[in-house]
């Protein structure tokens, strides 16, 4: 078989850890044919937990599984990887306001960033822990020697929503509907753009005419579905965000089809939808095949669209202000 693909995945004895492991090991993520090792990077106090879960994935029996190591520190467990996914993160306590949740979790992810710089020089960096966009740009921030490019922040999970609501509304299924975006941030400013989205091959808006529905329960949908979710179940999102973040991988890792494109938040240039330089920022993209990609040019936006990308622009101006000492 070929050289192993070495993916650290941090909080690995976490919920989202916990249904994304076993789905790596199996092969689904980069195919039946490449081996893989994981680094299972966890908190001492939780490595334990680890070596459970790592008890577990040898219990399978996956013909593509090389090996697991477990670390309690990303230092040893960034180690020569391929692909980091910084799953772990501190969540969001009741009554903590969101300002207070990216101050807690701003550290985590320097230390992540500067672990990344020394440890890795081949590798693509996803965060899925929350909140993965300003989490993301800090990560980046403190590991230059890693190019920007290969960070990117996971907006999978909010598409995937999306378009499970929209093909309910449709009637259809959910492969039928192509060029769902999401642009901004993954909180409740997100921008699902459905003007610009298809349903087996036609506009989504003439397949679904109800322009108050689109605007109004289903933006609020999909905005607050997390915390729908955490109502319903007392947990946050874990299958589903370890899911999309297969997806995510996947989708850099495919050559995107002529005409198609996928969302992720990726550093913004500051040339493309009049998105400041800098900004970790969800935004149709397309993948070369390889993990390199190219976020989609010229794409028209309605007034409607550019005012609520506005608003979700501002909201991520000032989480980057909140955590401008820890860029370095």
């Amino acid at each position: 078989m070929a050289q192993p693909v070495r993916v650290a995945v941090t909080g690995a004895a976490g919920q989202i850890g916990y249904s994304l492991l076993f789905r790596i090991a199996s092969g689904e993520l980069f195919g039946p044919d490449t081996p893989v090792h994981l680094n299972l990077v966890e908190l001492p106090q939780a490595a334990k937990a680890a070596e459970g879960t790592a008890m577990e994935l040898d219990d399978c029996g996956f013909s593509t599984l090389a090996g697991i190591d477990i670390h309690d520190s990303p230092e040893s467990g960034f180690e020569g990887v391929n692909w980091a996914l910084l799953v772990g993160s501190k969540p969001r306590g009741p009554g903590m306001e969101r300002n207070d949740l990216i101050k807690e979790n701003g550290p985590i992810f320097v230390a992540q960033g500067k672990a990344l710089a020394k440890a890795a020089s081949d590798v693509r960096c996803v965060v899925v822990g929350n909140p993965c966009n300003t989490n993301a740009l800090i990560a980046q921030h403190n590991c230059r020697e890693v190019p920007a490019t290969r960070f990117s922040a996971m907006t999978m999970l909010d598409e995937n929503r999306a378009k499970a609501q929209l093909a309910k509304k449709a009637g259809v299924n959910v492969g039928e509907i192509k060029n769902l975006a999401i642009w901004g941030n993954h909180s409740s400013t997100m921008v699902p753009n459905f003007e610009a989205a298809t349903i087996g091959g036609k506009s989504l808006t003439d397949v679904i005419t109800d322009r108050a529905y689109l605007e109004g329960d289903f933006f609020t949908t999909v905005q607050k579905r997390g915390a729908a979710i955490i109502q319903a179940r007392g947990k946050s999102s874990a299958a589903s965000a370890a899911s999309s973040c297969i997806d995510h991988v996947k989708n850099f890792l495919t050559k995107t089809p002529e005409g198609e494109y996928f969302s992720a938040a990726v550093p913004s240039d500051g040339s493309l939808y009049d998105i400041p330089q800098g900004l970790m920022f969800s935004v149709p993209v397309r993948s070369n095949g390889d993990g390199s990609y190219e976020i989609v040019k010229g794409l028209e936006l309605s007034d409607y669209m550019k005012g609520r990308i506005g608003q979700t622009r501002d909201e991520l101006l000032k989480e980057r202000d909140v955590v401008k000492d820890l860029l370095a």
